[in-house]
């Protein structure tokens, strides 16, 4: 399963992105093939764990609500680390 942002590109952790207008990171993205996170997946069918320190700390968005949200907007990718 890959999970996108509206603009496109593909979710990936620790991508740097904008959360409700502030800096924030990708601390992980849940999917059925990580068992990591396998909790997430079973829940709410996968989704992504966004770190915003300033404001809201941890904050995690289902796979289902992403097309639709738009306080989410990928700034860059720093590395290449898998999800």
């Amino acid at each position: 399963m890959s999970l996108r942002y509206r603009s496109g590109e593909e979710i990936k952790k620790g991508d740097l992105v904008r959360f409700h207008g502030n800096l924030a990171e990708v601390e992980f993205v849940a999917s059925s093939d990580n068992p990591q996170h396998a909790w997430y997946a079973q829940e709410h069918g996968g989704g992504v764990m966004v770190f915003d320190p300033a404001v809201s700390g941890r904050t995690f968005i289902p796979a289902g609500q992403l097309p639709d949200c738009e306080d989410l907007e990928f700034v860059s990718r720093l590395n290449s680390t898998p999800t």
